[in-house]
């Protein structure tokens, strides 16, 4: 499934986020398995990134059009 395909969900990605800075804090990985959790949770911190400048986006934009509501009753 490509990634445009599957919908990426903040709070999954934090979860699986939180999962895998576990399982790298407790150390007993071998070096690919430790590289591989660290590249996993590098693409779940850019997910989550994104999902929240998404949100702060659509949130600015809402406010926006309210304040235009707003001054436009005055």
């Amino acid at each position: 499934m490509s990634k445009s395909a599957k919908k990426i969900n903040y709070e999954d990605s934090v979860a699986q986020l939180e999962a895998t800075i576990s399982k790298l804090e407790q150390g007993d990985l071998s070096l690919e398995e430790a590289l591989q959790s660290f590249e996993q949770g590098v693409r779940l911190s850019r997910d989550c990134q994104s999902l929240l400048a998404d949100a702060e986006q659509r949130v600015i934009l809402l406010t926006a059009d309210g304040e235009e509501e707003l001054s436009d009753d005055e």
